[in-house]
């Protein structure tokens, strides 16, 4: 058994991961700052108390030199998943998610390298939004990585990735490591910063490293609060308190959702893993479903009326279509997605309907977005 370090092991993907392993016999430190915007009141936060007084915790700041010497101590594997998430506003908070994320994984990486330490295994939660527009078909040029589409063709209402030759709509296919990295977001680009500082950093200290690109992760526990990520707590937040659900574009952009408990058996198998030294693995479903037909699911599993509005407002910057190749981790690590969506999503709406409705705050979180100019 291992003594593992969490950063980030109160918040969602991290606190299933701890319950995890603690069940496998391994001994659990958590380093995290409990962040309001995901726990709301660290007291009565539903994270934090499923894994309180089970794990040796330390709320502490992954900024801070010490905080990292005092977590890191003992402990033979880290899994990094401390971070800032949301995309739409780390592309106006950028010192913070440049803070948290970069700089916050390089703060940990100067420990190992300059401090003893016993650490063997060092585990990073990537992101899909590394890709940018991810992989595609073009009849002519076949396999292409098209860049961020324009303000002027999504004001003309074209939301589909065109192609440069004839202006049809180019083939989404399922998006591999080998693909093209050009992040479209702050975000992305520091998600990729932290896979690419642990990957180099680890590979010259002798450490095993492997990056999880995690997809979209949903399942029980998933912040109700936090407006800024989680597109199925967020849909789900509104239409609990009656308010109409706005799906951005024409409703067909579509993304890989995958279950919380697949992606703990990702995590558990790479930290497992004894062959692996240095590598980058999709952690997803390997299907896609449009954002329209979620809402519409939610919807009718809620037995709400509301309306589902299409709005044909865009944010620049945001993705039209994804879907993880996942043929590479099944090959490595053995991982096989076993929830499907329709699965995963009712064990989800399950559990919400056992939690208080939490205050819908995503008008504010439009409004920023609208006063800086990134919804259009």
């Amino acid at each position: 058994m291992a003594n593992i370090l969490i950063s980030g092991g109160a918040g969602f993907i991290g606190s299933h991961l701890a319950l995890k392993l603690l069940k496998k016999g391994h001994q659990i430190t958590v380093l995290d700052n409990l962040s309001p915007q995901i726990h709301l009141n660290a007291n009565q936060s539903g994270l934090y108390k499923s894994i309180k007084d089970k794990v040796i915790f330390i709320k502490g700041d992954v900024r801070n030199k010490e905080d990292w010497i005092k977590s890191i101590k003992k402990n033979d594997i880290i899994v990094h998943l401390a971070a800032e998430t949301g995309t739409g506003q780390s592309m106006y908070e950028l010192q913070k998610y440049v803070d948290v994320n970069s700089l916050g994984t390089a703060v940990m990486l100067d420990v190992l390298a300059n401090i003893k330490n016993k650490v063997r295994k060092v585990i990073v939660a990537s992101s899909r939004s590394i890709y940018g527009e991810g992989k595609y078909f073009c009849e002519k040029n076949g396999t292409i990585f098209p860049g961020q589409r324009t303000n002027k063709q999504m004001s003309e209402g074209k939301f589909e990735i065109l192609s440069p030759y004839n202006m049809k709509p180019l083939t989404p296919l399922p998006t591999d490591e080998d693909s093209k990295i050009h992040p479209t977001s702050i975000y992305g680009i520091t998600k990729n910063n932290q896979e690419q500082l642990v990957l180099a950093s680890c590979k010259s200290l002798g450490i095993s490293a492997i990056a999880l690109r995690y997809q979209n992760v949903y399942g029980p526990g998933q912040s109700l609060s936090n407006p800024y990520t989680g597109i199925l707590s967020i849909f789900s937040t509104r239409i609990l308190n009656n308010n109409p659900v706005y799906v951005f574009e024409d409703g067909m952009e579509s993304r890989d959702f995958v279950f919380i408990d697949d992606v703990i058996d990702a995590t558990v198998l790479s930290i497992e893993d004894n062959i692996v030294s240095s590598d980058s693995f999709n952690v997803g479903s390997g299907e896609s479903i449009n954002i329209l037909a979620v809402a519409e699911r939610l919807k009718k599993m809620y037995h709400s009326n509301i309306d589902i509005k299409i709005t044909g407002t865009y944010r620049l910057g945001d993705i039209r279509h994804n879907k993880a190749d996942i043929s590479k981790i099944n090959s490595c690590l053995g991982y096989s997605p076993k929830v499907s969506f329709e699965s995963g999503l009712q064990k989800f709406v399950n559990w919400v309907k056992t939690q208080n409705i939490e205050l819908d705050n995503y008008d504010q979180s439009i409004s920023e977005l609208k006063n800086k100019g990134l919804i259009k």
